[in-house]
């Protein structure tokens, strides 16, 4: 790898040992995957936020970084982390775990890292160019701005995204390069139209394709509707980047020749159906997984204003940012006469297999997710449906 004569200085300790450790990761990923440099980059998203998921090790290396000078040099954002800073209670949260919780996110704090904890960084504080290189480690909001937005990063870990944003350059491969974000099959698809249809759209692709980079003909998503396709899509198989005819900037960039076609419609959505269901009852219903956009609350408030919960043995989750919480106060007080409205969580990274076995959600990369991070059974349908359990 080519390394300027900077660079070469960070890389050798002359900036301290945590900028030193961060450019040994970065230039360790870049020989792996044949990047030729770095490159500059303008924003950072980092996963490894929970608790549950980077356990005593992860809060470690954050210690470590912060004790070593680690700060971030671009603006950078974080992951979803798992309780509610402040209701934690009431999501069954053990005061062992609250603590070391609450002391990941002061670390991050303390590297510079904005604290509000999403996974639709996009939506509010952290908003790509188009063009702009990132370094973003959520599955899903990755994929969103390479896709939807037109930003370049490539699936960065946790500890390569914090490295890039302490060294605000990351290494110059993959999704960062044009020859490389080009289509590799189209998909001829067919929705209703309703956000939980891309959901299993995003699913039955990623189950069709695995990787690679879809192009898609048929489809006109929203916000809403690219956020939730995008997130199933990577959890299903592990799809970063795709194309939207008349959508994506970077659709019509490309010659689609030599493409194999395949056709997403009916048939394939109902075995993306089956294959998430697997509870024929639910205990808990967690809604917001991406984190529920200011449509998807007045949307939600709209559907269960006047209604009343009739079933009490199933708690109801809704799950988003604490901006747009702080934004949808209305909306917050309808929907809590369901269940609390939580900021800055998710269920995938909650420890809610300690309270619960049987969990419904309208969510196709939760659908993935809750049975092998949290333990659960799953019934996977659209939210209008899961309130019709409650009612």
């Amino acid at each position: 790898m080519y390394l300027t004569r900077d660079e070469e200085k960070t890389l050798a300790g002359e900036e301290g040992v945590s900028r030193q450790k961060a450019m040994e990761l970065v230039v360790a990923l870049g020989k792996i995957y044949g990047a030729e440099d770095l490159i500059g980059i303008t924003s950072a998203h980092l996963s490894g936020a929970s608790y549950k998921t980077i356990g005593d090790g992860g809060l470690k290396y954050l210690d470590d970084m912060v004790n070593g000078g680690a700060e971030v040099s671009v603006p950078s954002t974080l992951n979803p982390v798992g309780m509610d800073r402040e209701r934690w209670k009431e999501m069954h949260i053990s005061q062992a775990f609250a603590e070391k919780q609450l002391k990941i996110i002061e670390l991050y704090k303390k590297m510079g890292v904005m604290s509000t904890c999403s996974c639709t960084p996009y939506l509010g504080e952290n908003v790509p160019s188009l063009g702009d290189h990132v370094a973003w480690a959520e599955s899903s909001a990755l994929s969103f701005v390479n896709s939807y937005i037109g930003a370049r990063t490539n699936r960065e870990g946790g500890p390569g995204a914090l490295a890039a944003a302490i060294l605000g350059k990351t290494a110059n491969y993959g999704l960062h390069i044009d020859e490389n974000r080009r289509p590799t099959v189209i998909v001829e698809a067919e929705t209703d139209g309703s956000v939980f249809s891309y959901s299993m759209l995003g699913q039955a692709v990623g189950m069709a394709i695995g990787g690679g980079i879809p192009y898609f003909k048929g489809i006109d998503p929203a916000v809403d509707d690219a956020k939730t396709m995008s997130a199933a899509m990577a959890a299903s198989g592990s799809v970063a980047m795709y194309h939207v005819e008349g959508v994506t900037p970077e659709a019509g960039n490309f010659s689609l020749d030599g493409l194999e076609t395949i056709a997403v419609g009916e048939k394939e959505l109902k075995e993306a159906y089956g294959k998430l269901n697997t509870a024929d009852d639910i205990q808990l219903i967690a809604i917001g997984c991406p984190h529920l956009s200011q449509k998807e609350m007045r949307d939600i408030a709209a559907f269960l204003k006047g209604k009343k919960k009739r079933n009490k043995d199933v708690e109801i989750w809704f799950c988003t940012s604490s901006r747009v919480r702080n934004e949808c106060a209305e909306e917050v007080k309808i929907m809590e006469e369901f269940g609390p409205v939580l900021a800055d969580t998710c269920m995938v990274v909650a420890p809610i297999e300690g309270a619960f076995k049987r969990t419904g959600t309208n969510s196709a990369k939760a659908g993935n997710y809750l049975p092998t991070l949290c333990s659960q059974e799953v019934m996977c349908t659209d939210i209008w449906k899961l309130m019709e359990v409650v009612m």
